[in-house]
């Protein structure tokens, strides 16, 4: 099985609320969070936070494209965000909060400027688009601290407020998607 596995690495916000969505969805078999798209190697979370490294908090996604889609996993992937928001989501602000997709082959690139355009045409949205579509290059796994962190309690307040409504917006959207046992 883990040689058709396939990765997608993207970028929406907080990591820990896409980490907890993505973890929830069938045919992904690992979330990492960490920060992609910057300049500086091994860059800490307090590093990223100061809004120069140039990368963004993200997620590098190993998924099995026999159970689900890279289509799939961007639609998710712009259903549970603003994509219309420039260097924002919610009140986390800076560069390091931007909307990335960091593509893997031009396979990846075509699928996401397509999907783009499509729900950019679609109305959904009264502002347009802002995602990136960009080349992956890098990608650095965040500190332990940030691993898991829905499911670790640390900061309950944060996740009732911020990350369950993301979760609840998953579970009525997606459910064909969501693994048996976080339905």
């Amino acid at each position: 099985m883990t040689e058709n596995l396939q990765t997608a690495t993207l970028a929406n916000g907080c990591f820990w609320c896409t980490e907890a969505i993505f973890n929830r969805v069938k045919g992904i078999v690992s979330v990492e969070s960490g920060f992609a798209g910057g300049k500086m190697q091994n860059p800490t979370w307090e590093q990223v936070s100061m809004g120069n490294t140039g990368h963004a908090e993200s997620i590098q996604i190993k998924f099995d494209p026999s159970i689900i889609s890279y289509e799939t996993i961007l639609d998710i992937f712009w259903a549970t965000h603003d994509p219309t928001t420039l260097n924002q989501q919610g009140y986390d602000k800076g560069e390091e909060y931007r909307s990335v997709i960091f593509y893997h082959s031009d396979e990846q690139k075509r699928v996401a400027e397509e999907l783009k355009t499509k729900l950019d045409k679609s109305g959904k949205y009264k502002d347009p688009i802002v995602t990136e579509i960009t080349p992956f290059t890098n990608f650095y796994e965040a500190g332990a601290y940030h691993k898991n962190f829905y499911e670790s309690g640390k900061r309950p307040d944060y996740c009732r407020v911020i990350i369950d409504p993301k979760i609840q917006k998953l579970l009525k959207e997606f459910a064909k998607d969501v693994k048996d046992e976080y339905k």
